[in-house]
């Protein structure tokens, strides 16, 4: 099994429950603090990959919600600014298995990534749960 390196929002509840999914896979699952880690753009760029600019964005981080930052209306170069100086901004997990790097947790890439007991398929294990409090606002 993997050891992952995983980048989260501390308390929140989609990545605790990642976590445990990862754990009961076997994997090792070292948690790190997505919001206080030393970001550059060069080392964020290896987890976003091909996907999108608009694709790199937490769609619930409180400048995407009010309007401030508009995710399709910029380059990737102005992206990783406003990501580097506001880690909020970053769609999490962040995880890294050896050099292989992936963004956000979609169950049956994870599975054919590294492997990953079966999930239900109507399982969001990304969308906050939480109605009130988004797990971006903290």
């Amino acid at each position: 099994m993997a050891e992952v390196l995983f980048y989260e929002k501390p308390g929140c509840i989609n990545n605790t429950r990642q976590k445990k999914l990862l754990a009961e896979a076997g994997h090792t699952v070292i948690a790190h603090n997505l919001l206080t880690e030393a970001w550059t753009a060069e080392r964020l760029l290896t987890f976003f990959k091909d996907r999108p600019v608009p694709e790199w964005f937490n769609r619930t981080a409180p400048a995407v919600k009010s309007g401030d930052v508009v995710p399709e209306a910029l380059t990737a170069e102005q992206a990783l600014v406003l990501m580097i100086a506001d880690p909020i901004l970053i769609r999490r997990p962040l995880m890294q298995v050896e050099q292989a790097c992936q963004q956000g947790f979609e169950p049956e890439q994870v599975a054919t990534w590294i492997g990953l007991n079966p999930v239900a398929s109507d399982t969001d294990l990304e969308t906050c749960p939480r109605q009130q409090a988004p797990c971006s606002s903290e």
